[in-house]
Formats: C-alpha cells, sequence, structure tokens
C-alpha cells in the first residue's frame, strides 16, 4: 500500500511540474497588420492579436495571464525580460489595452516586433513576440 502511494504522489507532481512549465506553452502573439513584406505609406497601422493571455489597460495590474502591447521598431528585443520595457521612439507601449496603433515611420525598410506584457511592463519570460519587416514608400 505504500508503495502505491509513493507512485501516485510521484506522478502527481509529474503532472504538476508539467503542467506548470506548459502553462504559457500555447500562448501567442501575432501581428495581424501590416504583413510581412509589405510595401505601406506612414503613417502605418500596426495591429496585434493574441491567443491565450488576454490584453488588459496597464493600470488594472500585473495578473498572471494579462497584460498589453509594445511595438517595437528596427531595434533587437530586450535582452533582460526581467525589467521593464522602456519607453522611446523605437519602444511604443500600449498600455490602453489597444491592440492596434498608427506609428509614423520613414521611407525605407522597417523591422517591427511586438512584445506583451505584464501591467508593469515587463514582458514574459519566455517572450510572448511576433515580428514582421515591411517597406514604406
Amino acid at each position: 500500500m505504500k508503495n502505491l502511494y509513493s507512485k501516485l504522489i510521484m506522478l502527481f507532481v509529474v503532472l504538476l511540474i508539467t503542467g506548470a512549465t506548459s502553462a504559457f506553452a500555447g500562448n501567442a502573439v501575432t501581428i495581424t497588420a501590416p504583413p510581412e513584406g509589405a510595401m505601406v505609406t506612414s503613417p502605418v497601422k500596426v495591429c496585434m492579436a493574441t491567443e491565450g493571455v488576454e490584453v488588459q489597460p496597464a493600470k488594472q495590474g500585473v495578473h498572471e495571464g494579462k497584460g498589453h502591447h509594445h511595438i517595437i521598431v528596427d531595434v533587437e528585443l530586450p535582452k533582460d525580460l526581467s525589467k521593464p520595457i522602456g519607453k522611446d521612439a523605437n519602444h511604443i507601449h500600449m498600455g490602453d489595452g489597444s491592440t492596434c496603433k498608427e506609428i509614423t515611420l520613414s521611407a525605407g525598410k522597417h523591422t517591427i516586433h511586438t512584445l506583451f506584457a505584464k501591467g508593469n511592463h515587463v514582458p514574459y519570460d519566455p517572450a510572448l513576440t511576433a515580428t514582421v519587416t515591411i517597406n514604406v514608400k
């Protein structure tokens, strides 16, 4: 009987660990507009969608599985995902909970990343992100 309990406890621990590590495995962030490789004019309307997480305004606080988008233009994603995302011309916060934003870009090739973060602007780790490269006329 003691052996059966040990096996059941071990099974429970394995299931718990597996469930915890894959809790965000199905989450996705996509850029729905503009499409990859698009030729566009400025201002560019950038739209995002999520699956497995909920978009909410930053002022609602930090809640697991919820957050808001950031648009990162022509620079790499932050290396340290434990720190809040900066705010400047290349790091655009969408803390109002919106899913689309018009951004002004100069003519030429641009790389647009989206990075989903909690209410305190700290990204999820692993990063919930998507990338498109576009050309502005």
